[in-house]
């Protein structure tokens, strides 16, 4: 059976009766839920337990150099990535942050399990930000990660506004040598369509913007690991269904540290020196396969939280994932390769550690070729996982869409008549995530952290999880951080789509 992704989904309408009864489910459990909303949360939860760290921080238009093409952009710090933010969990951080950009802007803080009325999501946590205009973030960071941050308001994201955000652990041993911050991003920004080009142009026709063709689904053979949403087992070897997925926008550049394969980052390092890596995926549309030529890497955490070592080849990492992998240097000069899965071009840095010359600009180290880690097969560290406890709740998510017209939903609404989930404090809540599309999507939640198959079990700790086409994710989440909270797609030109929903605690 061989579908273009247009074909499948377009004839999505013709399969209504699957996506209305799944909605119709949700929605049954939805109306059991009940309860009142609360209010905006407007005090931290946290105790701070650090310090206390001042930060500005100034969004403006500005140019870049990407590999000899100077390009008008907006982006924190007058340079792409923005600066880096670093503090230690249990501090208390103050951001004083100026927009000077021609339009209004929201910053969220994206895998912090902030106060909500911190968030940054205009007319849900924050108010926004207006053109000239000042606002004060006040908050303490509770737990340790690789986080980073970027606007919630339209596609502002896929310009340059992303910037890393660690989070250090003060228990952490630290054993390794090196640590290398390492930023994916696809860029279109003044060498390409403008990011509201791309959204009017999927909007007005029903197509993969710019040129990127059909193409997206080879076949759908593999379906059958689609069932036992009970647990993490079945899961495996979804990550070769990914493999035709090419999002909705074809880039002209893909960037690694905001600079091109041309131009590439070179990090210079010893022979033996034990790296660490911390990795953000900041793009706007796109999935990568990530590998260091002619090194294994050892995977050590996933969204923030720690995970079994686990050695790999190569990473999967979807929009806004984040994961820190570890390795040993050897001796020679190595090309750190992103793949953008399904679509054309490479990101690509270096790592130096002798005299010699670099491998081409499009080498792609053989370590591609093998079937990359996904978060499902990740196993969450001794002493990071949920409290055991069954599920108070169980919600859906359903998730679908359409080109033509180009919409997607969360259990067969756009946010704007989506009916939030609800949840109480202290409560668990199972959130049964089911894909009916032929579209990849990166589900976040903001203000928290859910365990992957389970509470208790042996999954993952993250906020973020790229949900293949037709697979089903269970997740747990502790509800421990009251007030109202976005859940979507990370795929931001999904996301403006309506791929959009909220997660609001109940009294």
């Amino acid at each position: 059976m061989s579908l273009t992704r247009r074909q499948f989904v377009t004839g999505l309408a013709g399969t209504g009766a699957i996506v209305a009864g799944a909605s119709v489910g949700a929605s049954r459990l939805l109306q059991q839920r009940g309860g009142t909303p609360i209010p905006l949360v407007t005090s931290d939860l946290h105790a701070m337990t650090g310090k206390l760290r001042n930060f500005s921080l100034v969004a403006a238009p500005t140019k870049v150099d990407l590999g000899g093409t100077v390009v008008e952009t907006w982006a924190y710090g007058n340079r792409v990535p923005g600066p880096v933010l670093r503090a230690t969990a249990g501090d208390r951080i103050k951001v004083a942050f100026h927009n000077q950009l021609p339009a209004p802007t929201s910053v969220h803080w994206h895998g912090l399990a902030i106060r909500n009325d911190m968030d940054g999501v205009p007319g849900v946590t924050t108010p926004p930000t207006a053109a000239g205009g000042r606002f004060n973030f006040d908050f303490v960071v509770p737990d340790p990660g690789t986080h980073w941050f970027h606007p919630h308001t339209g596609l502002q994201m896929d310009r340059g506004l992303y910037a890393p955000f660690i989070i250090d652990d003060p228990r952490e041993p630290g054993a390794y040598d090196r640590e290398w911050i390492v930023v994916l991003d696809d860029w279109t920004d003044g060498v390409g369509p403008s990011p509201e080009q791309n959204l009017a142009r999927l909007q007005a026709d029903g197509g993969p913007a710019h040129g990127n063709g059909d193409g997206m689904m080879g076949g759908m053979g593999g379906m059958g690991g689609m069932g036992g949403m009970g647990g993490m087992g079945g899961m495996g070897g979804m990550g070769g269904m990914m493999s035709a997925d090419g999002g909705d926008v074809s880039y002209p550049l893909f960037l690694i540290n905001g600079r091109p394969t041309n131009d590439p980052e070179v990090l210079a390092a010893k022979p033996g020196q034990r790296l660490r890596v911390r990795m953000i995926n900041a793009s706007a549309d796109t999935i990568y396969n990530v590998a260091l030529g002619d090194h294994t890497l050892t995977v050590t955490h996933s969204d923030g939280y720690p995970v079994q070592p686990a050695l790999t080849k190569s990473i999967r990492i979807g929009m806004g994932e984040r994961y820190d992998f570890t390795v040993t240097l050897k001796d020679g000069v190595y090309p750190l390769v992103a793949a953008p899965v399904g679509k054309t071009g490479l990101a690509r840095a270096l790592v130096r550690t002798a005299a010699g010359a670099a491998p081409g600009a499009s080498a792609q180290p053989r370590e591609l070729d093998s079937d990359p880690l996904t978060a499902d097969r990740l196993r969450v560290a001794p002493g990071a996982a949920l409290p055991a406890r069954d599920p108070s709740s169980t919600q859906e998510l359903i998730l679908s869409g359409s080109m033509a017209p180009y919409v997607w939903t969360i259990n067969g609404a756009t946010y704007e008549h989506a009916s939030p989930l609800t949840i109480r404090r202290g409560e668990t809540g199972r959130f049964l995530i089911r894909n009916l599309s032929m579209m990849s999507h990166p589900m976040h939640f903001h203000g928290h952290t859910f365990q992957l198959g389970g509470a208790g079990g042996t999954g993952p700790r993250k906020d973020t999880v790229l949900v293949p086409p037709m697979a089903a994710f269970p997740i747990d989440l502790k509800a421990d951080n009251p007030g109202r909270w976005m859940v979507h797609c990370h795929n931001i030109y999904h996301a403006e789509a309506g791929m959009m929903t909220r997660l609001d605690y109940v009294s």
